[in-house]
């Protein structure tokens, strides 16, 4: 089925875009180790839930790597392609999977999309230790636990409405 191929790698690629956006849009410097918190995991949560794991692992990574790239965080960069793409993923594979079996997002997105928002904190804590040090690091994880339960909050209507469209088709 090329046209279903087609599709997704177009909505993949707008998925990708939308993360970066997403993130780019809206960014709170903080200082204790020069990154910044946004919203950008909104857009993994959504394109995951909706999409499955290719799509959530490579929106997370991509869009999210790209965005510290081009707002002069390039430092970040492979961390966050790694720590995004597997917050992606995370969401994806329950979420989706749950998705797919039943036609509409169960209850297991929400505490999904939280473990995936814990592990992304986790992920720039241990980032944060190696670059500035892990003293430096724990400062920024109120505020990333703020982003990530921040994306749950706001993704959660935002898939409420978008899986209507069931994009996977």
């Amino acid at each position: 089925m090329p046209g279903k191929t087609v599709r997704q790698l177009t909505l993949t690629a707008l998925f990708i875009a939308l993360v970066t956006v997403a993130t780019m849009v809206i960014r709170v410097p903080t200082f204790a180790t020069q990154g910044y918190i946004n919203v950008g995991d909104t857009m993994v949560f959504v394109a995951a839930a909706l999409m499955g794991p290719r799509t959530g692992l490579l929106a997370g990574g991509l869009g999210s790597a790209l965005a510290d790239l081009l707002s002069g965080y390039a430092q970040w960069a492979p961390w966050t392609l790694v720590i995004k793409g597997l917050e992606g993923l995370i969401v994806a594979l329950v979420a989706h999977a749950a998705y797919r079996r039943k036609g509409v997002l169960s209850a297991a997105v929400i505490p999904t999309m939280v473990v995936a928002a814990l592990w992304m904190v986790f992920g720039y804590w241990v980032a944060g230790g190696v670059m500035k040090g892990f003293a430096a690091s724990a400062t920024e994880i109120p505020g990333n636990l703020i982003q990530g339960i921040g994306s749950v909050i706001l993704a959660t209507p935002l898939l409420a409405i978008l899986q209507k469209l069931d994009l996977t088709k």
